[in-house]
């Protein structure tokens, strides 16, 4: 009798073990979106690296020349999204982020002269290395497509919104 009570508690102590496997897996499951997101945010700052250092081209969509909402354009249909064209267009897609919460993967976007609310530039921010330390990448019209620390004097002062695409 003691023999059939230690089997029976054998087999509910592994029913138990096993629900709580399954349940632990299927709560790491539900992870998988942001993982999902972040591989994509990686693949689109990848791509956009990758043309680092090709020249500035108004109206340029490859390594011949490219200009900035071309870059970005280029870089996330490399990950299957399609973002519109235009750096203009492009600040109206996916929803508003503050300044202080970028995140790789943000595009940012910038006026022609300080105090103007007119977008004319757009990056993307590629690494939060501090609080002073946000970089974005982008198609300079003088230097090609470079990185940059959003904090410095000039791109702060000419920062007009973030917007996050995801």
């Amino acid at each position: 009798m003691k023999y059939f009570y230690f089997l029976n508690l054998h087999r509910h102590i592994r029913f138990f073990s096993i629900a709580i496997i399954i349940l632990l897996l299927s709560s790491c499951a539900g992870n998988k979106s942001t993982g999902k997101k972040n591989d994509t945010v990686d693949t689109i700052i990848k791509t956009a690296r990758s043309y680092i250092g090709t020249p500035y081209k108004w109206g340029g969509t490859t390594r011949a020349g490219m200009d900035c909402s071309g870059l970005l354009y280029n870089s996330f249909l490399v990950a299957g999204i399609t973002i519109p064209r235009t750096s203009r267009d492009q600040g109206k897609y996916g929803r508003k982020v503050s300044f202080y919460q970028l995140q790789p993967g943000d595009l940012v976007f910038f006026s022609a002269k300080k105090g103007s609310p007119k977008v004319t530039h757009v990056g993307m921010v590629t690494a939060v290395k501090d609080k002073h330390n946000v970089q974005f990448i982008h198609a300079s019209s003088s230097l090609g497509v470079v990185e940059n620390n959003i904090y410095s004097k000039y791109y702060r002062s000419i920062f007009v919104k973030a917007r996050r695409p995801f």
